[in-house]
């Protein structure tokens, strides 16, 4: 096993395959998150139209999130048995479909139920994606080669709103998220005809328990201080990413701004500045280290946080594309290190990284609406700040300065 790992070293950058992995990796990330987050543009007209309430409404994509989280380790596994390649097309095909199913549910309980299983599905791709680049491109390109993943979730998340909302508008939310649902399985049949073939991935038996099962692998990760920080980075940033999108409309909207609403959503066009950041911060991280980038990046996201609290529209609006610039170039470079650090169980490494991304999503994001409520958005940066700053400490403290290359290479 050992020997035929070192035989393949990984695609070079500029080789035919290294071109094709990272434009199907491209695919598979505007193929994940559009479906993901389209419905996050139409929650008004959906409630509306189903006679619901903006909570109800809201599951629509709490109950999505919730599946990609539940998913991951179960996606690890099958990666581990039968191939990252084949979780991955296999992952991205049950999505598409489902992704188109959504569009016809008569209730919103099915829908929701639907919603779930969505992204139980999407969960195959974040899960198992930094795992196959760590088996199939050379390490010294590893950095560049997740920067272009993470910048097509960027792009993803974009598309998936700003798409699906203003055909909702006209024609309504059915329409939008089904435009939506077709671009998607568009991007992940690009996927599945140009992913190469695996050629650095060895099968593994599907444990649970022994010195080679799940738990065993969970725990060797999460045992590996240097692991959990990365992990750490995701929650508290993560966390903070999504707050500030999730209550900066609020404030946007009251006095003395007024912004209207429909206004408010092309912020979400600050998704730009993360593609772009996050393919830069891989390029970025192979010249100067991973750690002074991430440092670096997390650094940027304060300031651009820092400038949102400033009276003014314009210092806000490029507040916010520093703040997501730097977040996704945080996130790229953290989410790449974490299985190029691993020793063993590499999904699962990957996986675990997944769970606490979305968990701080979910967790922190909804904190810090209570210090939004409290004390509007002066409390919410705040709170947003402490969380950068507890992940720039981590970071400084843990992480390590020189590169770690896994045993066996």
């Amino acid at each position: 096993m050992g020997s035929s790992r070192r035989v393949w070293e990984g695609y070079d950058r500029g080789s035919p395959g290294y071109k094709r992995i990272l434009v199907a990796l491209l695919c598979a990330g505007v193929a994940t998150f559009a479906q993901l987050y389209s419905v996050q543009g139409v929650l008004p007209i959906m409630a509306q139209d189903l006679d619901i309430d903006a909570a109800q409404a809201a599951l629509a994509v709490s109950t999505a999130t919730l599946g990609l989280a539940v998913g991951v380790i179960p996606w690890s596994l099958v990666s581990d048995r039968w191939g990252r390649r084949c979780a991955m097309v296999a992952a991205i095909s049950c999505a598409a479909v489902l992704g188109v199913l959504i569009n016809f549910m008569p209730t919103f309980e099915s829908l929701v139920g639907l919603r779930f299983l969505e992204g139980v599905a999407l969960g195959g791709i974040p899960a198992v994606a930094m795992a196959y680049l760590a088996e199939e491109v050379n390490p010294r390109y590893g950095a560049v080669a997740a920067g272009t993943y993470i910048s097509g979730t960027s792009l993803g998340g974009l598309s998936g709103r700003i798409v699906a909302a203003p055909l909702a508008d006209f024609f309504g939310w059915r329409v939008g998220t089904s435009v939506v649902a077709l671009i998607a399985a568009a991007a992940a049949v690009t996927f599945i005809l140009l992913i190469p073939r695996q050629r650095g991935f060895t099968p593994q038996p599907v444990r649970l328990t022994g010195e080679q099962g799940m738990i065993a692998h969970l725990w060797v990760n999460l045992k590996d201080v240097r692991l959990v920080t990365l992990y750490l980075q995701g929650f508290l940033l993560m966390g903070g990413f999504v707050a500030v999108y999730n209550y900066i409309g609020f404030h946007l909207g009251d006095e003395p701004f007024n912004v209207p609403q429909s206004v408010v959503s092309l912020l979400f066009l600050a998704y730009l500045s993360g593609t772009w950041s996050s393919a830069r911060a891989g390029s970025l991280a192979d010249r100067f280290g991973r750690r002074p980038v991430l440092i670096a990046a997390a650094l940027i996201m304060l300031g651009g946080l820092l400038l949102t609290v400033v009276p003014w529209l314009p210092v806000i609006v490029a507040g916010l594309l520093v703040f997501t610039a730097g977040f996704f170039a945080a996130h790229s470079v953290a989410n790449g290190w974490v299985p190029a650090m691993a020793t063993e169980g590499r999904a699962q490494a990957s996986s675990l990284y997944t769970l606490f991304y979305y968990g701080g999503s979910s967790a922190l994001g909804y904190a810090a609406g209570i210090a939004f409520t409290g004390a509007g958005w002066g409390g919410a940066a705040l709170c947003i700040g402490a969380l950068i700053v507890i992940a720039i400490v981590l970071a400084a403290i843990f992480l390590p300065r020189r590169p770690v290359v896994p045993s066996g290479n």
